[in-house]
């Protein structure tokens, strides 16, 4: 924990957010220390392990360009061994994003005409419908689908709970639906989920299939390609990384459904794809957070980008 003044946080977690070579397994967050405090902030860092002295440096390097020339003192405490992500989720109420209700067992909903509800359980996987990247994926994939988009083949990269490909194959059922994630554990939760919200797994058309892998890198993923519609809802710089190997695998006139880069990363994102042969048909923006609907151009060709050598007009966050 570092204790600062406002403008040095901030700058601080702009700082974090333009560090590409940031060590993810590292969440940051940063807030007011009291309400009747606006200007004393707190920025908070956690880590699953006992912090390293390149970890510390790391943190303290955030502060380096501070407005105030703010030197940070860094505390360190050991957190009780708890499931901190599930802890957080069980008081979530339930959201309404599109034609979809989301809500964890302790918040059921009676049944709504028109509404498909999603009982999700807090775990540890990402994807209740409660962070606004999420809660934006499932108000886009209602726009789609109201504009006409047809969909035979669907894959949610890096799916969580299995919550935006189950949304997906509620929106066109009779599509083949494959879901991904680079953590092994997602497994067993989107099983559970499925069968909580009468979800079928399986190979054939209205069927979710799971595997584990990093990006596109399985051969069923490859496999079971090209899509008609792929969702992503990562963070910008695997997204910017895996921009070629996203519209490869994506039939052309294809739909890429982006989520979890920050309004002030769109620029950069959207650059990347733009070389890889997408272009911009739908944005929103739910909060920080920018939700891009692209489609392939049917004649394009497809060039990667590195986070650092796009334009230089794509790189002002």
């Amino acid at each position: 924990m570092v204790y600062a003044p406002r403008v040095a946080t901030e700058a601080a977690l702009i700082a974090h957010e333009d560090a590409w070579d940031w060590d993810h397994e590292i969440v940051l967050s940063g807030c007011e220390v009291a309400k009747d405090q606006p200007e004393d902030w707190q920025l908070e860092a956690w880590l699953p392990r006992q912090p390293t002295d390149d970890d510390l440096s790391a943190i303290r390097a955030l502060f380096d360009d501070a407005p105030d020339g703010h030197v940070p003192e860094l505390i360190v405490e050991r957190l009780p061994d708890v499931d901190w992500i599930t802890l957080s989720q069980e008081g979530l109420k339930p959201i309404h994003a599109g034609v979809f209700r989301v809500h964890t067992p302790e918040h059921p909903l009676p049944p709504q005409d028109g509404l498909r509800d999603f009982c999700i359980p807090a775990s540890c996987a990402f994807g209740t419908g409660h962070h606004e990247t999420t809660a934006g994926c499932l108000t886009m994939l209602s726009r789609m689908r109201a504009e006409g988009l047809a969909v035979r083949n669907l894959a949610d990269i890096g799916t969580g709970t299995g919550l935006l490909g189950f949304a997906g194959l509620h929106l066109w059922p009779y599509a083949h639906a494959t879901a991904s994630d680079i953590d092994a554990a997602c497994v067993k939760v989107v099983l559970d989920n499925a069968r909580e919200n009468d979800m079928p797994i399986g190979a054939d058309r209205g069927e979710m299939t799971m595997v584990v892998a990093d990006g596109m890198a399985d051969p069923l993923l490859q496999a079971r390609g090209p899509y008609d519609l792929l969702i992503a809802n990562i963070l910008a710089g695997p997204l910017i990384e895996l921009a070629p190997d996203f519209a490869r695998a994506i039939a052309p006139g294809g739909s890429l459904l982006l989520a979890g880069l920050l309004e002030t990363q769109e620029a950069q994102v959207r650059a990347a794809y733009a070389r890889a042969g997408m272009r911009i048909a739908r944005r929103l923006v739910n909060g920080d957070w920018s939700i891009l609907w692209l489609r392939k151009r049917r004649h394009a060709g497809i060039r990667a980008s590195r986070p650092r050598a796009l334009e230089e007009w794509s790189r002002r966050w």
